[in-house]
This record gives structure tokens, C-alpha cells and sequence, in this order.
């Protein structure tokens, strides 16, 4: 599915409805460069859930979790993850696994270690058609 944003509030509008459509134990990885909305789209996911705490990027802390949303969503920042595993050293596998739903920041930096049914959330700019403008491809893991 692709979706187009012509502003930061376009772009938590539309994870905010993928937010709300969220099952437990989905992954997010969320791909795409520096300042492309990555965590405004991550705000608006957690709007969907009903996340009422103040969401902001986990960079230095590697996880940040919200609990007060109709699912628990944990938070990843993996921009600063030099190897994959040192996801583990976090509690990586005790979050995917936890009935509530994970959103990865740079995700494409831990991709072999990603579970099979990963959903990719792309996001990408085009300066032709406009500052704002934002693109984004929402990839199903899902087998058909």
C-alpha cells in the first residue's frame, strides 16, 4: 500500500490508522533517511493505540515502552546499533514477543535478525513535489 503526504500531520494522520488496525505482536520496521518522519509517524501510530505519554525517539536508550495504549508498542531506535545481536543485550526477543507491538527505527540496520512477517514502513522524500511531501510504502510480511 502506498499512501502520500503533503505535511507532518498528513503523516501521523496515516499511522495513526494503521495504528489502530495493529495486532499484538506485530513488528514495524521503519526505514528511510535522517528527518524523513520516522518518528512523527511513530507518534501517530501510538495516537491509533491510544498511547496518552508524551512519544519521542529512543536513540539513546535503544527502547522506549508505552503502556497505555489499547496494546503495549515498544519503541526501537536502532540507528546506533553497530552489530545486529547487540539487540539481544536490550531484551529484543522478550518485546517482539510480548503481545504488543514494535515499531524498529532504522529497522533495515537489524534486518537479519527481523522476524519473517516484519510489515516495512518506507518513507521517502520527493522535492519535485514539494519540501513536505512524503512517500510511503507500507510491504505486508504476511504470506498471501
Amino acid at each position: 500500500m502506498i499512501y502520500e503526504s503533503f505535511s507532518e500531520s498528513d503523516t501521523g494522520n496515516i499511522a495513526t490508522k494503521l495504528g489502530k488496525d495493529a495486532r499484538s505482536d506485530q513488528v514495524y520496521s521503519l526505514v528511510g533517511d535522517l528527518g524523513v518522519g520516522k518518528t512523527v509517524f511513530t507518534q501517530g501510530f501510538a495516537r491509533g493505540l491510544g498511547v496518552t505519554e508524551v512519544v519521542n525517539s529512543p536513540t539513546f536508550t535503544i527502547v522506549q515502552e508505552y503502556t497505555t495504549g489499547s496494546l503495549p508498542l515498544y519503541h526501537f531506535d536502532a540507528y546506533r546499533i553497530g552489530d545486529p545481536l547487540e539487540m539481544y543485550d536490550v531484551g529484543y526477543e522478550d518485546y517482539i514477543y510480548n503481545g504488543g507491538v514494535c515499531l524498529i527505527e532504522w529497522g533495515n540496520l537489524i534486518e537479519d535478525i527481523l522476524p519473517e512477517d516484519v510489515i516495512k514502513v518506507t518513507i521517502t522524500k520527493d522535492l519535485d513535489k514539494g519540501f513536505d511531501y512524503r512517500r510511503i510504502e507500507v510491504e505486508s510480511g504476511e504470506s498471501e
